[in-house]
């Protein structure tokens, strides 16, 4: 049963006496080797030289505090919704009785932690937040050996009150 029109032709070709050696492809892969050699390294040697990166470019997460060194963060969990890759969970708690007008909000977040290895760096979370919380900033995530240390808590994402960066918001 035949399904389309077309006819395929095959020829076999005898190869010759120079073919049969192979050293026309082997010198051809040769050529190709040792040009190379003259080319311009694609290697970048990585703490001593960093590749220049574009305006533009998403790193690690901060977040980040008011003038009065109060988090930013209310646990609204629109971050959480908007993240494609589920990278951020948190967990909302709210004040207790007292400590009302110490903070701005009722609600902070008891728990906030972002997998790095599933976060695509989109910035949906930057831009779904209404109180300007979290940043991605121009800094690296930092290598580690240990998957575990991959999933950034409070601890490693809220700025350090005496180490703050001020962080311009990217033109939307």
């Amino acid at each position: 049963m035949k399904l389309t029109n077309r006819s395929v032709v095959v020829s076999k070709k005898e190869l010759t006496w120079s073919e049969k050696l192979y050293l026309p492809a082997i010198t051809q892969g040769l050529g190709i080797t040792i040009s190379h050699f003259f080319k311009k390294k694609a290697t970048v040697q990585y703490p001593e030289v960093e590749k220049p990166r574009t305006e533009i470019w998403r790193g690690r997460h901060v977040l980040k505090r008011d003038e009065e060194g109060r988090e930013n963060c209310t646990a609204c969990g629109l971050c959480a919704v908007a993240c494609p890759a589920e990278a951020i969970t948190m967990e909302a708690a709210e004040r207790m009785k007292g400590e009302e007008h110490l903070y701005r909000e009722e609600k902070y977040a008891a728990t906030y932690e972002i997998n790095m290895l599933r976060c695509i760096f989109c910035g949906l979370c930057e831009e779904a937040c209404p109180k300007d919380a979290i940043y991605l900033t121009d800094r690296l995530v930092s290598p580690e050996y240990d998957r575990q240390d991959f999933i950034y808590g409070k601890n490693k994402l809220v700025e350090k009150i005496d180490d703050r960066i001020d962080i311009v918001p990217r033109k939307k």
